[in-house]
């Protein structure tokens, strides 16, 4: 099975996706947008990597907060979420995002990415196949 990881912000989406086995991912790119309630673009174009890529689930972020409740940008995670499962009809999971961006940017450090540019451009990305990753490693895509 082919996963789409997504990493949502209020200005950028970050994807990644795996090969068909559901074992190796790769960053896509990250898609940005102007304001934060525009999202007709953002969910065209991630219909389009669905299409080309023959995902056939998603797997977004959520933002938590540190205590594991769940604020602002968990609940804007989520209704993107819905918003993508009811256009796109496949199916859409969560996974905690907490500290990605922590390891994102580790996992840049190992890569020797030292820019600010070069880090702000990856950032999303790979956050998106950090949490691709995590949900990966839960177990959750079996059940």
């Amino acid at each position: 099975m082919k996963y789409l990881g997504l990493d949502y912000g209020s200005k950028t989406v970050g994807v990644a996706v795996t090969d068909a086995t559901g074992t190796v991912i790769r960053e896509i790119e990250i898609i940005r947008r102007q304001k934060e309630k525009t999202l007709r673009r953002t969910c065209a174009r991630i219909e389009e990597i669905i299409s080309s890529e023959k995902a056939e689930l998603i797997v977004i972020g959520l933002p938590l907060n540190m205590d594991g409740s769940r604020g602002e940008r968990a609940e804007k995670a989520t209704a993107f979420g819905e918003m993508l499962a009811r256009r796109t009809g496949l199916p859409v999971r969560f996974q905690d995002e907490r500290l990605t961006t922590v390891e994102a940017n580790g996992i840049m450090d190992e890569e020797n990415i030292r820019s600010e540019k070069d880090r702000k451009s990856h950032v999303d990305s790979v956050a998106a196949a950090v949490i691709l990753g995590d949900f990966l490693n839960s177990g959750k895509d079996r059940g």
